[in-house]
């Protein structure tokens, strides 16, 4: 069995991460061959990106996964999880009309929903207190690996066409079957046992105060968490799903390239985005203000998004483009979204506060995802792209405003500073 806080355990779990992301990526540098192959019109295009892995399939699957993970326990996710993701790749590898492809998505979309909150709280209760950002940082590093694969594999497939494409999402269920196998030996969080235990007694004692749903919107701690980890996440979200899924489809609709450079700019992006996340996340989140780094990675992101919205498409704005916004998704949005709501929650709703949050982000990003290819067709790309920076900008003001200083700290006094004394 894997040591209890071991970097093998972070490892094993944050696996999760690079098959959802790669799973989402995988989709979006196939996805001109699949319009090709099955004639797909710009509604079809939104919709896979609507119910995908990017969008409402997650969504759900985050709620539901949220509730089972503070019930059931951390683990009992990786029981059967990657089983319905490889379900629905498998689904995917063998689509030969649309309504196979819609279901393979909204499977694969589930089951990616239903890992995240597993994933970041786990990695987060196990965490030593004065290596938590690092911990996290490693599950954002996987999920950065993930589309450099998908991406780098799609340009090294590409003369196969769509089978290419096939090619790539079954390597991803072999991978999620190694996942599986791996992800069953790992321990339960030393954390919710404690909480279980504590319940329990209580409850035998008469004194058990349940957690519940409503809680979340009615505590002034819990709210206040609510109020940054949704500001962020959700604005910076919507843009980052729309770079995530839809940004190979501009770079050959927009900017001319063809499909196999598309795929080899955005694997560069990610590129970037794990070497940042290595080298400024993990090395420096436990030591320096975390506001700080925040702040850095907000405006780099804007900057990135303006010189895209507002050039001329060339290479030379597409080359600034990629560096600013993949080295900001390396201790952007995403990172301290992992890190805080795993911090400034109760250990006995942390996992449905995360679903919640993640569900309300990804219903941003399916609705978004309906509309940015009759968007970007009827109204050009600056103006889409404009939006985007609005909503950038929106995200970066709350984030410096409100970002918390919890380094060093363990999430049981985190806990106590935030809620009291609490059961």
């Amino acid at each position: 069995m894997a040591k209890k806080g071991s970097l093998k355990s972070t490892i094993t779990v944050a696996m999760s991460n690079y098959l959802e992301a790669g799973s989402i990526v995988a989709g979006a540098g196939g996805l001109t061959l699949w319009v090709k192959y099955l004639g797909l019109d710009d509604s079809m295009v939104g919709l896979l990106g609507a119910v995908s892995a990017n969008g409402f399939g997650a969504a759900v699957g985050a709620l539901l996964g949220g509730f089972l993970v503070d019930r059931y326990g951390r683990k009992f996710i990786y029981k059967y999880d990657l089983l319905v993701y490889m379900l629905g790749v498998a689904l995917i590898t063998f689509s030969f009309n649309f309504p196979m492809l819609l279901a393979g998505y909204i499977i694969t979309g589930i089951a990616v929903g239903a890992a995240i909150p597993a994933a970041w709280t786990y990695i987060a209760e196990e965490a030593p207190a004065d290596e938590r950002a690092s911990r996290v940082g490693w599950g954002q590093l996987a999920w950065g690996i993930g589309p450099v694969i998908s991406l780098l594999l799609s340009v090294a497939l590409a003369p196969l066409g769509l089978l290419g494409s096939r090619i790539i999402f079954a390597q991803l269920f072999v991978i999620a079957l190694i996942t599986w196998i791996l992800q069953q030996q790992i321990n339960e969080s030393t954390i919710w046992e404690e909480q279980k235990a504590k319940e329990k007694e209580l409850k035998e004692k008469g004194q058990l105060q349940k957690g519940s749903l409503k809680e979340l919107f009615t505590n002034k701690a819990n709210l206040r968490a609510l109020t940054l980890l949704i500001g962020i996440y959700f604005f910076w979200n919507l843009v980052a799903g729309t770079n995530g899924y839809f940004m190979p489809y501009i770079y050959e609709t927009v900017g001319g390239l063809s499909s196999a450079q598309a795929n080899l700019l955005q694997a560069f992006l990610w590129v970037l985005t794990v070497g940042s996340t290595y080298f400024v996340f993990i090395k420096f989140g436990d030591k320096v203000s975390r506001k700080l780094l925040f702040g850095i990675g907000a405006l780099l992101g804007v900057i990135g998004w303006a010189v895209l919205a507002f050039g001329s498409m060339g290479i030379t704005e597409l080359l600034i483009y990629v560096i600013f916004w993949g080295v900001s998704c390396g201790f952007g949005a995403q990172c301290f979204y992992g890190l805080w709501s795993s911090e400034l929650f109760h250990t006995r709703y942390r996992a449905q506060a995360q679903g919640l949050m993640f569900f309300v982000a990804r219903v941003g990003v399916g609705l978004i995802s309906l509309v940015i290819p009759v968007m970007i067709s009827a109204l050009g790309f600056k103006v889409a792209g404009a939006v985007m920076i609005g909503f950038l900008f929106v995200h970066m003001l709350i984030g410096i405003l409100m970002a918390p200083e919890t380094r060093g700290k363990t999430l049981e006094e985190i806990q106590e500073e935030r809620y009291g004394k609490m059961n």
